[in-house]
């Protein structure tokens, strides 16, 4: 069984694999992230296009009337919070 000890030459050793690492990195990182970012692009362009001729769609025909209701909402008034009381000022 051979024991490594920490030495001189297993430290730049080390070095050097680590600096050969984090460039191999960044060249391939350098090569790969324009087209990474097209495709981003295109499909962030994509999904606007598709939400714009919903939207589009969905639009009245010239000449047309639409009459849009508001909703009903039943609203609870909370008669717990108490009476209210107005004061007035003494100069």
């Amino acid at each position: 069984m051979i024991i490594h000890q920490a030495g001189p030459m297993n430290f730049l050793r080390t070095l050097l694999i680590i600096l050969l690492v984090y460039y191999a990195v960044k060249f391939v990182v350098r090569l790969f992230a324009p087209y990474l970012i097209k495709k981003a692009v295109d499909k962030v362009q994509k999904k606007a296009q598709q939400q714009y001729n919903n939207q589009k769609e969905t639009t009245v025909e010239e000449g047309k009337t639409v009459i849009d209701k508001k909703p009903t909402q039943n609203k609870q008034s909370n008669d717990s919070v108490g009476e209210y009381v107005d004061f007035e000022e003494i100069d």
